[in-house]
């Protein structure tokens, strides 16, 4: 049974989403407790998986991925081992940041990036032309109005 998150750990965990990069000096600072125990916690949260990893947040733009689509996918079985054979070809599409399996009409929804259009029609056709895919429908991505990389707190919610 997991343990019980308190005030300290939501403090810990707001401040570390919004840095990632923070001393545990300072953080301990910001969370109102003493460095050692404050690293402790951190630990914990890291080895319980409420911490799964840090990373940087790059700008795919600046980076020349000037295309951002979502590829809805629509398999012709959905058998388990079928599920799972398609999640694991999308793990070597470099083109896709982000995937979900869904429930109702599609199976998965993909979050791509290309560095233009031919790139992403050429990826298209390849996302078509996998094993037990029924049919790919896309939506390029017209500006991104929200990026929140981030799981509300509590206090934050409605």
């Amino acid at each position: 049974m997991p343990r019980r998150i308190d005030a300290i750990d939501l403090s810990i965990l707001r401040e570390l989403q919004g840095d990632g990069r923070i001393t545990n000096v300072e953080l301990s600072q910001r969370v109102g407790i003493s460095a050692p125990p404050c690293l402790r916690r951190v630990r914990a949260l890291e080895e319980e998986g409420i911490i799964k990893g840090y990373r940087a947040l790059l700008d795919e733009k600046q980076l020349g991925f000037e295309l951002m689509a979502f590829a809805m996918v629509h398999l012709v079985s959905q058998a388990e081992a079928d599920l799972n054979a398609f999640a694991g070809q999308v793990e070597r599409w470099p083109l896709v940041r982000a995937c979900w399996m869904l429930s109702g009409e599609t199976d998965f929804i993909l979050l791509c990036v290309a560095p233009d259009l031919r790139t992403f029609q050429s990826f298209v056709l390849e996302l078509t032309g996998a094993p037990n895919v029924r049919n790919v429908k896309t939506a390029l991505t017209l500006k991104q109005t929200k990026d929140a990389a981030v799981v509300p707190m509590e206090g934050e919610l409605p």
